[in-house]
């Protein structure tokens, strides 16, 4: 074609593409100059696919059934293009809180920061969110929501952008976040002091129910307490047909807060409770006869209430001055005796934002959000009611959002797994989310030198790494070999079984994952897979896409046969091209 800006010297042939092009263009909404100034990493994927490296001796184990959790070290570009293979469609919460263009070294577009005299820094900015907004979405789950923290500098253009590729008929709420109290004025140079940050809330579509907050109909007050179960080993005992667990004092926590409708009520079993509903009866027929030889222990009793917790706590009193006994009870949710009530889009975290600093155990206080306020979107987004919810931040930063999934899965014995994606920047990777996502998982002392004990969790930690692009033969055998921790990731299969030059086996307590690099292991690869007593996915080497059903009809707990690297290199294509 030719020169960019001499339509003069242009054929007629480009001339019309070049009209029909600017036909196509929007007529309302976010425009700018896209193509000016390209994102280097970005324009690298032409030459080279990026994979995932394990970092081995970084594995955290706490527990050989615990959830695996996922750190990603890495351009987020490059993260999100992998994870559109091992997870589209299957995340269903995403926060992130990017980089927000104040000018200040804070956004780096193509290893350049951007300051205020950048005439281009909005263009970048905008191009830079663009390319991941969109390949997050593909991860988004049809339920799935996205909230996205940013200030008033590209607040008005965020908002256009995410219209756009989320589509405004998605578009949920904006979220005003007060940040700073509005005494503590930072900056004394400035005609107005910034108080409030925003948080812009979408769903992926229209299948996605918002989340209201439950009150009882007689007041949520009342509703301001919660338990913390300090040992993972209880006693066990049998009260009828209820196998129940036994806290003793000092094994356990009950701790008062403000009225939520995520705390419980604590209720005092007197007079016509006793008899009047089942937690009293269960009471009065099994804990009171023994309440003079167990003085304070706390009962947790399975299958029992309508609140929706699937176990209810039972508290003996702790001396022989009180003579009842007491439950706590979640909020019920028989709609007779609830009603649902919206969240307003107002926040108030000032506390929280300037009390955030040692948070986790590590000292960060750029940018650093707090766990209480992740938590809430958390509650907003249904993923505190989604027990086996996946969460995605690919601005992992400091890594607050990885510990609220802990602490969510440690409040109500959880499943949810966390996906955090972040550079390397000023070493906030190794140096921050790291250390505070290991101290979290395994207990460490805060500033005070008090223990805080672990939240349970293990983590694999990868870091992105590339093979050429180029579709050789050559290149497609290295990808498939470098592809192991991506295929394991998107099976969550990561315990090895065996491995060697012509075939690979991973498992998990519930599949195993089957790579053959070599078409003549066949034969082999079924003798050690033999005995296997859980499904089977399997993937095979091919230079082209080829069914390898016929070769695997006799295994009978095959689920899934796929060829690789084809199935890769057509996500890469679709989103590199």
């Amino acid at each position: 074609m030719a020169s960019r800006n001499d339509y003069s010297s242009w054929s007629k042939e480009d001339l019309i593409k070049k009209i029909k092009a600017l036909e196509k263009r929007k007529k309302y909404g976010l425009v700018w100059d896209s193509e000016r100034e390209p994102e280097k990493v970005v324009l690298d994927c032409q030459k080279e696919l990026p994979v995932l490296k394990e970092i081995k001796y970084k594995e955290i184990q706490s527990g050989k059934d615990d959830v695996t959790h996922i750190l990603i070290e890495g351009d987020n570009y490059h993260a999100l293009s992998v994870l559109n293979y091992t997870h589209e469609k299957t995340v269903d919460l995403i926060y992130i809180d990017p980089p927000y263009n104040t000018g200040t070294d804070e956004f780096s577009y193509n290893d350049r920061y951007i300051d205020k005299e950048d005439p281009y820094r909005h263009t970048k900015w905008l191009s830079f969110m663009e390319k991941r907004l969109k390949l997050a979405k593909n991860l988004l789950k049809k339920t799935g929501v996205i909230a996205v923290s940013i200030n008033e500098e590209e607040q008005a253009q965020l908002k256009l952008m995410c219209d756009d590729i989320f589509a405004e008929e998605n578009y949920l709420t904006m979220f005003s976040v007060k940040v700073r109290h509005e005494e503590r004025i930072l900056k004394g140079d400035k005609d107005f002091h910034e108080v409030i940050e925003y948080l812009y809330l979408y769903r992926k579509s229209h299948e996605h129910r918002t989340v209201k907050r439950i009150r009882d109909n007689t007041s949520l007050e009342e509703y301001t307490y919660k338990i913390r179960e300090l040992t993972k080993t209880p006693q066990i005992m049998k009260f009828g047909s209820k196998v129940v667990q036994v806290f003793k004092p000092g094994d356990f926590e009950v701790n008062k807060t403000s009225p939520d409708a995520n705390s419980l009520k604590k209720i005092s079993i007197r007079g016509s409770i006793k008899e009047g509903n089942s937690s009293g009866r269960f009471y009065m027929r099994h804990l009171d006869p023994i309440t003079s030889t167990n003085r304070g222990y706390l009962i947790k009793v399975p299958n029992m209430g309508d609140d929706g917790l699937e176990f209810r706590y039972f508290l003996v009193p702790s001396s022989d001055k009180r003579i009842n006994g007491d439950y706590f009870q979640g909020v019920p949710l028989n709609r007779a005796d609830t009603k649902e009530v919206p969240f307003p889009n107002f926040l108030d975290f000032v506390d929280e934002f300037n009390n955030v600093g040692y948070e986790g155990g590590v000292e960060f206080r750029n940018g650093k959000k707090p766990v209480a306020f992740i938590n809430h979107i958390f509650e907003i987004g249904g993923v505190l009611r989604n027990k086996n919810a996946v969460i995605l931040d690919f601005f992992a930063g400091s890594g607050s959002t990885g510990q609220a999934a802990l602490e969510a899965n440690k409040h109500d014995g959880g499943k949810r797994q966390f996906i955090l994606c972040t550079n390397n920047e000023n070493n906030i990777c190794t140096d921050i989310c790291y250390p505070r996502i290991l101290k979290v998982i395994k207990g460490y002392k805060n500033s005070k030198g008090e223990a805080v004990e672990g939240l349970g969790g293990n983590l694999k930690y990868y870091q992105t790494a590339f093979v050429p692009a180029s579709p050789t033969d050559k290149n497609k055998e290295l990808l498939t070999r470098q592809s192991i921790e991506m295929l394991t990731l998107k099976e969550g299969t990561f315990e090895k079984v065996s491995q060697d030059a012509s075939y690979a086996i991973y498992k998990s307590s519930e599949k195993y994952t089957g790579i053959i690099f070599e078409q003549l292991a066949f034969d082999r690869f079924k003798k050690a897979v033999a005995k296997a007593d859980k499904p089977i996915s399997l993937y095979i080497f091919s230079l082209a896409d080829e069914d390898f059903s016929d070769d695997f009809a006799d295994m009978k707990k095959l689920v899934k046969i796929c060829a690789i690297p084809e199935s890769i290199l057509r996500v890469y294509r679709r989103i590199f091209k």
